[in-house]
């Protein structure tokens, strides 16, 4: 069902005469502000960046301030006579009172070294009015029994998050306190031991090349379908959870959490995947000694699963809070990013939608200050083309903002299971490419995919004892050295 087209806020004079309540407003601080823009030509740009012109609760401060507005547009001096003008040249110089109320209003001036302040006040009137008239609109819908309730949801959620990200702006920092926090950080990675200045992934060969996922990233993971994208995050988030100890949060749009724990089950038992999936019996009692042994230590790790499908942006950015907030979750991961859905304004309008939603998972890592790990689909163009089918920054399905957005782009490239040989291929011989690296180096990463276990190893770490296939040793069975891999056994 489409949802619900998105409905004009509710007037706010309406909404306090049916309630016998004065709307938040400070008319004398309006007029203030708006002399002392007029009067002190140093403080127009600081309001204007400050304030819209919803912010004023009279109409006719609110014209006059349109009418600033429009005079610092054209790099025009703005005083008494200016605005005036451009008041009369509009037509409204009478209807806000005339010249006469734009000297008396010059008379209400402070100090100008007051306006900020006086501009957060209204600010905060503004911002006040506008969820009463949100608070009015969801309490109308929700009296609507033709509305279904998850869009009910989606449109309250999706106005709260326009407000606060339209309203809620992080003041410019000095150079000075940027650098003290940037030394502090510098400080805690040069007292780190693993040689990392961000979150570890658990793959030794990845870390070399990002230090960490760090802080305020997006990274999108892509790879066509059945290449083993969910396994590669599904790894790491175990890898992540169990053995460094580090709170991950996973949003699963396509497969149930059961099943996301039954593969994780798969490799972390090392039984076969049919014993797992209930379609050959455990005859080795054994094997429950180690699904119990095993799912005792995952039970303990702080690995979080949500399995909400068709999952909104916005509802998204509210779980990923609560769960930074409350659980201090340092990575979140999103399979996948086109079953997500946008504004309801562009459904229909997939491209767009895409970019939204893309735009809006980097705004909320920044947000967080956490890392946010979102899988994506490939176009078909990477199975069509010719040669070893490397996939490159073009084939990324649906939006060109995927690629602007994210601040690391990789692909998992497996030639074998594209049906291409290479000379340096050995089983499961994997290729993770880091084709876009905002802060680092690009590179190619050799992994190894274990079939039997469904998840990914670095390439030189030793097949588990429960695999099929066994090496003896890294070096004389795959002819490989750390070199070859592009880090150094000692920096881990």
């Amino acid at each position: 069902m489409p949802a619900p087209r998105k409905q004009k806020r509710a007037d706010i004079a309406q909404i306090s005469a049916e309630s016998g309540r004065k709307p938040p407003q400070a008319i004398e601080i309006e007029e203030a502000v708006l002399a002392a823009m007029m009067l002190e030509n140093d403080v127009v740009a600081d309001c204007l960046d400050q304030l819209n012109d919803k912010c004023f609760y009279k109409e006719a401060n609110r014209k006059i301030f349109e009418a600033i507005r429009e005079i610092a547009s054209r790099n025009d001096k703005v005083d008494i006579l200016t605005v005036a003008d451009e008041l009369s040249r509009r037509g409204t110089l009478e209807e806000v009172g005339g010249a006469a109320y734009l000297s008396e209003m010059s008379m209400r001036i402070s100090a100008a070294s007051n306006t900020d302040y006086h501009c957060k006040i209204l600010l905060q009137k503004f911002i006040q009015r506008e969820l009463i008239s949100i608070s009015h609109n969801i309490q109308k819908n929700a009296y609507e029994d033709s509305l279904p309730v998850d869009d009910l949801l989606q449109t309250a959620a999706q106005d709260i998050f326009e407000l606060t990200d339209n309203n809620m702006r992080k003041d410019t920092a000095p150079v000075g306190a940027v650098l003290t926090r940037a030394i502090t950080e510098i400080e805690e990675g040069q007292n780190r031991t693993d040689g990392l200045s961000g979150v570890p992934s658990g793959y030794r060969g990845i870390d070399a090349v990002t230090y960490g996922w760090q802080k305020s990233d997006l990274i999108i993971l892509a790879a066509r379908p059945s290449v083993g994208k969910t396994a590669f995050v599904l790894t790491m988030a175990r890898n992540m959870a169990v053995d460094h100890n580090i709170p991950v949060a996973m949003f699963s749009l396509e497969m149930s959490e059961t099943q996301l724990i039954k593969r994780v089950l798969v490799g972390e038992t090392g039984l076969e995947s049919s014993k797992i999936w209930g379609a050959k019996k455990f005859r080795d009692p054994e094997d429950w000694n180690i699904l119990n042994e095993r799912i005792a230590r995952l039970s303990r790790s702080p690995l979080w699963i949500d399995d909400t499908s068709a999952l909104s942006i916005y509802e998204f950015r509210a779980k990923a809070r609560r769960l930074v907030h409350t659980h201090n979750v340092k990575l979140i991961i999103i399979d996948y990013l086109q079953l997500m859905t946008g504004p309801p304004e562009l459904r229909g309008m997939r491209e767009q939608e895409v970019s939204a939603i893309s735009r809006s998972l980097k705004a909320i890592a920044k947000e967080l200050s956490v890392p946010i790990i979102a899988l994506s689909q490939l176009s078909r163009k990477v199975e069509d083309r010719g040669g070893n089918k490397r996939p490159q920054l073009s084939d990324l399905r649906e939006s060109g903002a995927i690629e602007q957005d994210a601040d690391i782009v990789m692909f998992i490239h497996r030639p074998e299971f594209l049906g291409v040989e290479a000379p340096e291929m050995y089983p499961g011989y994997t290729e993770l490419i880091i084709a876009k690296h905002r802060n680092g180096e690009t590179k190619d990463v050799e992994m190894r995919f274990i079939k039997e276990e469904a998840k990914f190893v670095d390439a030189n770490s030793m097949f588990s004892a429960e695999s099929d296939v066994k090496y003896e040793t890294v070096e004389s069975n795959l002819n490989m050295s750390s070199a070859n891999i592009g880090f150094d056994n000692e920096t881990f």
